[in-house]
């Protein structure tokens, strides 16, 4: 399986083990279909999930999968891990290997978290120009005062990595609890903008990102497959 673009004679040289020179007769006969079309084009592209077929027989056919997943406390957000259980751990799929963790969270943060297997999908979701919001519930051990909803709108500067981070939103929802919507996602970010007013963090619930809420039946540790209109979806600016 290719993660990226690239062309097609290469990659008909890599599957049937034969040099590229040789891919051009194939194709001139019509031999080779790409998503169901006869495929002339020595140079065209194909990624991942391209379905490519040669003689009849299919040498790809991938298909894209988008899972969200309830993380639950203690849990890695990672791949493996040789001392703690991982989100690949808790899924009950076979294709779980092939599965990536698309923005991940701390260990001891729970909520929304999302897995693929689609690349460029998940680097949609961290690139900063998409401006994607993710927003979290978070209880503190101090009551919150309105200075933290201006210091949270102006940004706050981070000495280690010498950056003042975007304007973020916080909504005040009782003495000790807080909903954080921000764009970034610097290294135990909440935490440290909690941290410049000395008000630990004692949970921190991740509650959407983008236009994907996490569904209020999942139970800790249990996940879903996204529909089609969930997967586009989650880009769109309302």
């Amino acid at each position: 399986m290719i993660s990226a673009r690239t062309r097609l004679d290469r990659f008909m040289s890599r599957q049937l083990g034969i040099k590229r020179q040789a891919i051009r007769p194939i194709l001139a006969q019509g031999r080779v279909l790409v998503d169901g079309y006869v495929a002339r084009d020595a140079q065209q592209s194909i990624h991942q999930f391209t379905h490519v077929s040669f003689d009849q027989r299919v040498l790809q056919n991938n298909q894209p999968h988008y899972v969200m997943m309830n993380k639950p406390k203690g849990v890695v957000s990672a791949t493996k891990d040789q001392h703690h259980k991982t989100l690949i751990d808790l899924l009950e799929r076979d294709d779980k290997e092939d599965l990536h963790i698309a923005g991940r969270l701390d260990f001891n943060s729970s909520g929304l978290i999302l897995l693929t297997n689609d690349g460029r999908w998940s680097r949609q979701l961290s690139s900063p120009s998409n401006k994607i919001v993710k927003r979290y519930r978070v209880e503190l051990e101090k009551p919150l005062t309105e200075d933290y909803i201006h210091a949270f709108a102006k940004g706050m500067f981070f000495d280690f990595e010498g950056i003042t981070t975007q304007p973020a939103t916080l909504k005040i929802i009782s003495p000790y609890i807080g909903e954080v919507s921000l764009i970034e996602g610097r290294y135990h970010q909440i935490k440290r903008m909690f941290g410049r007013f000395q008000n630990k963090v004692l949970q921190l619930h991740r509650l959407s990102i983008g236009n994907l809420a996490l569904d209020a039946e999942l139970l800790p540790g249990q996940y879903r497959e996204l529909s089609p209109a969930e997967v586009d979806g989650i880009f769109a600016i309302e």
